[in-house]
C-alpha cells in the first residue's frame, strides 16, 4: 500500500477529491490531504511519509523534494509544469508528470471569452468588431491549439498555425493551414493565440518585432505563461500602436503602466483563470490520480516531464 498526498494550496472541488479517493483506494493504496494550507512547513510536514503526490499550481521545490523521503512520484494536475522542480526531482530519482489535455477545452473556451470581451470594447457600449472572416493564428498547435482551432471554425474565421514540433500534414488534415515561419503566423493574422510553455528558448520571445508584424487591428491572446512576453517590449509596441489590444490570462508584472496608459485596450484575469473550470477541475485530478496507479502497478512513465 502506497501513501497518496494530495496538497492543493487551491483545493480541488469535493467531486474531485471523492473521484480521485475512489481511484486510489480501489487501488489498494491510501490517500491523504492538505488543503488551503499556508506556509511551507505544513507542506514539509505533510511530504515526510508519502510515496507520491499530486499537485496544482503549488510548489514542489528543492525543500519538499528534500522533506520527501519516500517519495517516487510527483503529478502536476494540469499541463504547465514550471512549479515542479525537475531538477531536484530527477537528483533524488522522483518522477515528474504532467496530465496534458485535461484542461484544454476549458483553456480554448477562456481564449474566446477574452477575445469577445476585449473586441467589443470591454462591453463599454461603444462599437466593436467580429470575429467572423477573421485570421487567427495558434502559435503552438497542441491540446489547447486543436481546440482553439475547432472553436475558431465554428466562428467562421480562418486558421492558421505554427508549431515546428507538429506535422504540417496532420494540421491541414484537421482543417488548418500550417505556416513555416512564426513570422509569417503574426503577419497574416489579426489575432493570435498563444500557447507555448515558458522555456528558455520562448521566455520573452513574444517581443516588438513579432508584435509590429500583425495588422492592423492586432490582438494578441495569452491563455499560456506571462513569461513568454517581453513585458517591456509589449508596452513599447502598444505605445506606438493604437489599435493593439492586449487579452491575458494573468496580470503583466507592469500593470500599472497598462492601467495609465492602455485604457480599454488590455484585460487581465485576476488569477490564472484557464483551467477554473468543474470539468477541467475533475479531469485533471482523477487523471493525476489514475496516472499514480498506473505508475505504481506497471511503471508506465508516459507523462513524464523530467
Amino acid at each position: 500500500m502506497k501513501k497518496i498526498l494530495v496538497a492543493t494550496e487551491k483545493p480541488f472541488a469535493k467531486v474531485a477529491v471523492d473521484g480521485i479517493r475512489k481511484i486510489v483506494e480501489d487501488a489498494g493504496h491510501k490517500l491523504e490531504l492538505l488543503e488551503k494550507y499556508t506556509s511551507e512547513a505544513e507542506l514539509l510536514a505533510a511530504v515526510a511519509e508519502v510515496d507520491a503526490m499530486i499537485v496544482r499550481s503549488d510548489i514542489v521545490n528543492q525543500n519538499v523534494v528534500n522533506a520527501a523521503k519516500n517519495l517516487k512520484i510527483v503529478v502536476r494536475a494540469g499541463a504547465g509544469f514550471d512549479n515542479l522542480d525537475l531538477k531536484a526531482c530527477s537528483e533524488k530519482n522522483i518522477v515528474a508528470m504532467n496530465t496534458p489535455g485535461q484542461n484544454s477545452n476549458a483553456v480554448a473556451e477562456l481564449a474566446f471569452g477574452l477575445m469577445i470581451y476585449g473586441i467589443r470594447k470591454l462591453f463599454n457600449g461603444k462599437s466593436g468588431t467580429e470575429l467572423r472572416d477573421k485570421n487567427i493564428g495558434i502559435h503552438a498547435y497542441g491540446n489547447v491549439g486543436y481546440y482553439v482551432a475547432q472553436i475558431a471554425k465554428g466562428f467562421g474565421m480562418k486558421v492558421y498555425a505554427f508549431d515546428p514540433y507538429v506535422c504540417s500534414e496532420k494540421m491541414k488534415a484537421e482543417g488548418i493551414i500550417p505556416v513555416e515561419t512564426v513570422e509569417e503566423l503574426y503577419k497574416t493574422c489579426e489575432f493570435i493565440s498563444l500557447h507555448i510553455p515558458a522555456t528558455e528558448q520562448t521566455k520573452k520571445s513574444i517581443n516588438k518585432k513579432l508584435l509590429s508584424l500583425m495588422p492592423k487591428g492586432a490582438v494578441l491572446v495569452n491563455t499560456a505563461r506571462k513569461e513568454v512576453i517581453n513585458e517591456e517590449e509589449l508596452v513599447e509596441t502598444m505605445s506606438d500602436r493604437s489599435d493593439l489590444i492586449y487579452l491575458s490570462d494573468m496580470e503583466t508584472s507592469n500593470k500599472a503602466v497598462f492601467a495609465e496608459k492602455f485604457a480599454g485596450r488590455y484585460f487581465f484575469t485576476p488569477k490564472k483563470m484557464g483551467a477554473q473550470t468543474s470539468e477541467a477541475n475533475i479531469n485533471a485530478g482523477m487523471a493525476a490520480a489514475r496516472q499514480i496507479v498506473d505508475f505504481f502497478a506497471t511503471g508506465n512513465e508516459t507523462f513524464r516531464v523530467n
